[in-house]
């Protein structure tokens, strides 16, 4: 399984600064969730590398990702499940642009985002792209949880998770493992050369640790900070 894939060196204008995946570690790859239609989260070049799974894509978005060419893609709205194999999927809401060109325009592709919950053997929250919300308290026991903690850029839009808010996020989730996501990975090509950008690409993972660190009300949460495109080890808490 895939989430928001991006496999390629680049996103657009904006290049991957960190080495791309090995193929191997994403082949024979079955299942893909996407969580919103922005194009570093449902990445065409990366999907058509993968294009013979299923592709699941918030409500909404289906017709028109089958129009570009992919022949097995599904909706999944919030509150809605899916089974796959040993896997159940269930989209949850998500507080950001559903928009594909971004929160300010009313034309093109539109479909509203979603975090999903995975269960199997362990349950995760892969959040997406999200910003905090009352209802993050309500998504049950959760494992393991996926929370984004940056972006691309020097600053961040409405809809997303600074290191601080990703860290109050994990007060009202309680997860037994959080790891931060969406840090360190694509730049401009002139900006990932100034200092305040590469402090970004490297430090808001180490600042939501310490964040989480500090707030005596997530004790119970391990952090484990993974640099963009390796794997997450962890040691489970006794």
């Amino acid at each position: 399984m895939l989430t928001d894939p991006v496999l390629t060196t680049r996103v657009g204008p904006l290049v991957r600064v960190v080495p791309a995946l090995d193929p191997s570690t994403w082949a024979g790859v079955d299942l893909v969730l996407i969580s919103h239609l922005h194009g570093d989260h449902l990445h065409l070049p990366s999907l058509r590398l993968v294009r013979r799974a299923r592709i699941v894509v918030p409500r909404g978005a289906g017709a028109w990702l089958r129009r570009k060419g992919f022949p097995h893609v599904e909706e999944l709205g919030v509150g809605e499940r899916l089974v796959d194999g040993d896997l159940t999927v269930t989209a949850v809401h998500a507080e950001h642009s559903g928009h594909r060109w971004g929160p300010r325009l009313t034309h093109g592709p539109h479909a509203p985002a979603v975090g999903h919950v995975i269960e199997a053997e362990k349950r995760v929250y892969v959040a997406g792209d999200t910003d905090i919300y009352e209802g993050m308290a309500d998504l049950g026991a959760v494992d393991i949880a996926l929370l984004p903690v940056w972006g691309w850029g020097t600053t961040l839009g409405p809809g997303h998770l600074d290191p601080l808010r990703a860290a109050a996020a994990v007060r009202l989730i309680k997860p037994r493992i959080a790891v931060p996501v969406h840090w360190g990975t694509l730049a401009l090509p002139g900006v990932a050369r100034t200092a305040r950008m590469r402090r970004l690409l490297t430090e808001p993972g180490h600042d939501f640790a310490a964040a989480v660190g500090r707030d005596a009300a997530s004790t119970d949460t391990q952090v484990v900070v993974t640099p963009p495109g390796s794997e997450v080890m962890h040691e489970p808490s006794a």
